[in-house]
């Protein structure tokens, strides 16, 4: 099905400035959205900024900003450690670790500068509903799980809470469309679709190394030259992030059960600080 393209709104926050915060920053920015970042501190809000105008510059380099000039579009980039800063934007989306809890606490503070804002949170696994607690207008509330690299990645993941409104839905599919990218929605469940599948095919992988049935790199290969997979599940998972990949196991083991309990292989290479491509080493040297 086609779906058609709508206005994205003019000024965008987004909350938390890392890897994939800095990623949706650039996205937008790029679609001519005026963006303001919301980091911790002033030092986190700076090296923020710095993220996204690497990573501007480093898609120019690559071809991939089309007729745009980095340094441009940089200009339509703010970052700042106030929260007050979002005043006035039309959409925030949340990118920051993991945790129930802290993204709730962060999407309550924001709620109060922006009341009439749509909220998204770009979780690759927590509820929907469960971080949506305790706001005032959670029909406003949806997921919008974005994929690493952001500006490259051709999906996005529209996460249906029980009190997502209809009309959002439809909204978020457009604004996916603007930006370039396919939607998929899905309802809230654990996992969502894409980590579900994907974690679970990147477990089995790790068990078949921890057995010594084959190399991570011959199981990669099977799986890109047999299913015409672009990257092997564990290439994959250094890409991620194997503590991000661990946390998500963690999660979905406890909330569907002992097919997602973490290899001890996994938890090892966590322990010693292999964490995949961000450390430099995790089943590859990078």
């Amino acid at each position: 099905m086609t779906v058609e393209k709508i206005p994205l709104p003019a000024r965008v926050g987004v909350f938390g400035g890392g890897r994939m915060g800095a990623g949706i920053a650039h996205a937008f920015a790029l679609a001519g959205c005026e963006v303001v970042v919301v980091e911790s501190d002033s030092a986190a809000a700076a090296a923020a900024l710095e993220r996204v105008t690497t990573s501007l510059h480093k898609a120019a380099e690559r071809g991939t900003l089309g007729d745009s000039d980095p340094a441009e579009v940089t200009t339509h980039v703010s970052a700042t450690a106030d929260v007050d800063g979002l005043a006035g934007v039309d959409l925030v989306v949340e990118a920051v670790p993991e945790d129930v809890d802290l993204k709730r606490s962060v999407f309550q503070r924001v709620e109060q500068v922006v009341p009439e804002a749509v909220l998204a949170t770009n979780t690759s696994s927590l509820s929907i509903d469960a971080i949506a607690d305790g706001l005032r207008s959670p029909d406003r509330f949806i997921g919008l799980h974005f994929f690493n690299p952001v500006p490259t990645s051709d999906l996005l993941e529209v996460v249906v809470g029980s009190r997502t409104s209809a009309a959002l839905v439809d909204q978020a599919q457009g604004w996916a469309a603007t930006l370039g990218k396919t939607a998929v929605v899905v309802k809230d469940s654990p996992g969502f679709a894409s980590s579900r599948l994907g974690v679970a095919i990147a477990l089995e992988a790790m068990r078949m190394v921890e057995e010594g049935v084959a190399s991570a790199e011959d199981i990669d290969t099977a799986m890109t030259l047999g299913y015409r997979h672009p990257i092997g599940p564990l290439r994959t998972t250094d890409i991620v992030g194997l503590d991000v990949r661990l946390a998500i196991a963690e999660h979905l083991s406890r909330e569907l059960g002992p097919r997602f309990e973490p290899p001890q292989l996994l938890r090892d290479k966590v322990a010693a600080g292999e964490l995949g491509r961000k450390s430099g080493r995790g089943f590859y040297a990078w």
